[in-house]
């Protein structure tokens, strides 16, 4: 018996690790840096890292709305523009898609895959 329960925690563990870090929603469409390059100035482009990381070099023409802060500003991201998220890596996109969509009702969702820190292209840091 105690077998059987360790076999569906661990099955659970592995679905949660999934859904939170590989499985990317269906209202949220994953961009090359080639096709995010060819969008992302005709919507809104939104850094979700936190203050410090978006200083250290974001994409030129982003808006830094932390993960942390998101619920609080939805207000600030329009509902009719398509919305182009970044991150660090592509976790913390999936987490704003999915409080956009369900919280604020932002239909076009799209994201950098393997965000940031694959990203080749220009970027801006925060002079100190």
């Amino acid at each position: 018996m105690d077998f059987i329960l360790f076999i569906i925690l661990v099955i659970l563990l592995g679905l949660t690790i999934y859904f939170r870090f590989f499985h990317t929603p269906k209202y949220l469409t994953p961009l090359t840096q080639e096709d995010f390059i060819k969008g992302y100035r005709k919507a809104q482009l939104i850094d979700v890292r936190e203050p410090r990381e978006f200083d250290g070099g974001h994409i030129l023409g982003a808006r830094n709305i932390p993960m942390s802060q998101l619920r609080q500003r939805l207000n600030e991201i329009r509902k009719d523009q398509p919305v182009y998220l970044y991150c660090q890596s592509g976790s913390r996109c999936k987490q704003a898609a999915q409080t956009l969509k369900k919280k604020h009702g932002v239909e076009s969702l799209y994201h950098l895959k393997g965000g940031f820190k694959k990203w080749s292209g220009k970027i801006k840091k925060k002079q100190r």
